[in-house]
């Protein structure tokens, strides 16, 4: 099978469970998961059905207790923290609820950050950066801060970021869960509309019906298991 043919990710017996004290508290319960390339697949359940976790295995943020994940044919769930923080730069792209963009930088510095750390030229990841702010609708923000952004545009300049290395794979936990309803939708819009312009494979942690409706497939948690697909 060629390596196009082939998942982007696939992932068996995923178990996680933490310790709390004296108390075990699993998380996750021998989830398997498979994520063709090109899709944009939304994570659905409640609030504590594991969905962050779930992506914080996939992104090599944390290690499972048990079971594989087969990353285009490479298991990325042992990896200690150096590899995995290299391998998620290469490859991996990050959109948090939260943000996390740094407020002593501005949106094009924010969005460059990851292509300096894996030591792109200069002026290479500025122009990058700016295409990117430019096709997520900010090319007139390049030099506000985050304190200076209303929190949509926040997120536009993470979505800029998460794409700034051309990733295989963009996770997003929550990625409207801090937005108001009428930003919310354009969001999701623009996730729709970069996920069909560049082909990119997309899955998206969220309890929000309207993302879920946008998703060319939807995978549902409940307690830590995959409940339907």
């Amino acid at each position: 099978m060629s390596r196009s043919a082939s998942p982007l990710l696939n992932a068996r017996g995923l178990c996680k469970t933490y310790q709390l004290g004296q108390q075990s508290l699993p998380v996750l319960r021998g989830v398997d998961f498979t994520l063709e390339r090109g899709k944009f697949v939304a994570l659905c359940g409640a609030s504590g059905s594991g969905k962050t976790t779930m992506l914080h295995l996939l992104a090599g943020l944390d290690q499972p207790s048990e079971g594989t994940i087969q990353f285009s044919g490479r298991d990325i769930a042992r990896l200690d923290k150096a590899a995995a923080a290299r391998f998620r730069n290469q490859h991996i792209g990050l959109v948090f609820q939260a943000y996390h963009l740094i407020n002593e930088l501005d949106a094009l510095e924010n969005v460059t950050l990851p292509a300096r750390l894996q030591r792109t030229p200069a002026d290479e990841a500025d122009q990058r950066a700016r295409e990117l702010l430019a096709a997520v609708g900010l090319k007139d923000r390049l030099h506000h801060r985050p304190t200076e952004l209303s929190g949509g545009e926040q997120q536009r300049v993470a979505i800029a970021r998460a794409l700034i290395n051309d990733p295989e794979l963009v996770l997003a936990d929550e990625p409207t869960g801090n937005l108001d309803t009428g930003t919310e939708g354009e969001i999701i819009s623009l996730l729709h509309d970069l996920q069909a312009q560049r082909e990119l494979t997309l899955l998206v942690a969220t309890h929000d019906e309207h993302v879920a409706e946008s998703a060319g497939m939807v995978v549902h948690l409940r307690d830590g298991r995959v409940v339907s697909v």
